[in-house]
């Protein structure tokens, strides 16, 4: 058959859960909670550090990007999802896939440069923290953002770009739940080692290199926790560093798994990257702010504000 460029497509059908349909309705419970959870917990950390000039600092500031990656996540990907878990029809548009490939190969990748980022903001905080506010000035912050959002898109962009040139030859029946790149791969009709070995190379900063850099910088933290004299001191380092170390295995766990190392079975494919599409964008704010005393010391406070002006 005549090979045909995907940019011509006009919809893709997205399988989904169909192989597993008695989930589906269950699914769709789960994830419309999830996702009513994730908005809310995640817009509520924005606000809060927008809200109260104590939380500006460039712990929550680096939060605050989070956040607004895991709104982006679940914007992108979930609404198609719950449309395609409630009904019969599981189409979803060229445009709509398309974005959905850029979007989340975009978000996927900062994510990962972000929580590096993170890791070392932590490290100076407790290994250097007399030159923490010397460090961390509000343009180095910017910086560091900046420098994981853009080489998250740029990544994105050559990813999805080199994917999208592939011929298809008809093929428009992705089974999974959303368009990401290696399953859009899966439709070509041609020889896609290249591709396959690009989407590898281009993996590797993200899913080794900064899991690295994370793993350097809490291997220091530790040491310097252990140094402690209070062991009531030494029991809090180590209750927020556990958090930040939950988030991080629960993202790059599921991201290495998939990138540098395929599963065969579909279905464990799909439940991977269900993990990290539903799952952590909603824990990441419980996990950062559940046992935070000044998130919760924030919350009062515009509590207590508002009352004083209702009153």
């Amino acid at each position: 058959m005549e090979g045909e460029n995907m940019s011509f497509a006009n919809a893709f059908v997205l399988l989904g859960f169909s192989d597993h349909p008695w989930l589906e309705v269950p699914l769709f419970g789960i994830v419309l909670v999830c996702c009513i959870l994730t908005l809310i917990g995640n817009s509520a950390i924005i606000l809060l550090t927008l809200m109260d000039s104590k939380l500006q600092t460039p712990m929550y500031f680096f939060l605050d990007n989070l956040s607004v990656l895991d709104l982006c996540v679940t914007i992108t990907i979930v609404p198609q999802l719950l449309f395609n878990l409630w009904g019969p029809k599981k189409t979803i548009a060229y445009w709509s896939c398309m974005t959905q490939a850029y979007l989340f190969h975009w978000t996927g990748c900062t994510e990962c440069a972000l929580l590096a980022v993170m890791a070392y903001d932590r490290y100076v905080a407790i290994c250097r923290p007399l030159q923490y506010t010397l460090i961390m000035r509000s343009h180095v912050c910017i910086q560091l953002a900046v420098a994981a959002w853009s080489t998250g898109l740029v990544n994105s962009l050559i990813q999805a770009t080199l994917t999208l040139q592939l011929h298809r030859c008809g093929h428009h029946t992705l089974n999974h739940f959303f368009c990401e790149v290696p399953e859009l791969i899966k439709l070509a009709c041609e020889d896609t080692t290249a591709n396959d070995l690009c989407l590898t190379v281009g993996a590797i900063p993200f899913v080794l290199v900064a899991p690295f850099l994370v793993l350097i910088s809490y291997t220091f933290i530790v040491r310097a926790i252990l140094k402690l004299p209070s062991a009531e001191g030494r029991r809090k380092a180590f209750g927020t560093c556990s958090s930040h170390m939950v988030v991080i295995i629960m993202y790059y766990g599921p991201a290495i798994y998939m990138y540098l190392q395929p599963p065969a079975n579909s279905t464990q494919a799909k439940f991977m990257s269900f993990c990290y599409v539903v799952i952590t964008p909603l824990l990441n704010p419980l996990i950062y702010t559940l046992r935070n005393k000044d998130v919760k010391q924030a919350l009062r406070r515009i509590l207590q504000s508002q009352r004083g002006l209702k009153s």
